[in-house]
């Protein structure tokens, strides 16, 4: 990842249905880079996505030396928005996104 090797690139990391490994295949795990992230991260997962569950990327931010959140979204997959009644989300992440960087801002 380019926040990784090169962490001036971004203040913030706002991360959507991050790929933390391939659906049915927990062991391949997509987190070589995690130790060396550097960059505040929020990260947005809906509760059914086949990448990764709520207790798979708990543990895998705890990887990450700098402050990371975990959003999860209720009743959704990898996809985010394809579940009735989404209109509200990119709101909502915008929301949780700007709060989580101001929060670094004193």
């Amino acid at each position: 990842m380019l926040a990784a090797a090169e962490p001036e690139v971004a203040e913030a990391l706002l991360l959507l249905s991050y790929p933390l490994h391939p659906p049915e295949k927990p062991t391949v795990m997509r987190t070589d880079h995690f130790p060396s992230l550097r960059t505040p991260s929020l990260f947005v997962s809906g509760e059914r996505d086949g990448f990764g569950t709520r207790e798979e990327l708990q543990a895998a931010l705890k990887m990450i030396p700098a402050r990371t959140e975990l959003m999860m979204v209720a009743g959704a997959g990898h996809e985010l928005m394809a579940a009735k009644k989404r209109s509200d989300l990119p709101e909502q992440v915008l929301k949780e996104f700007l709060k989580f960087i101001r929060a670094d801002m004193g």
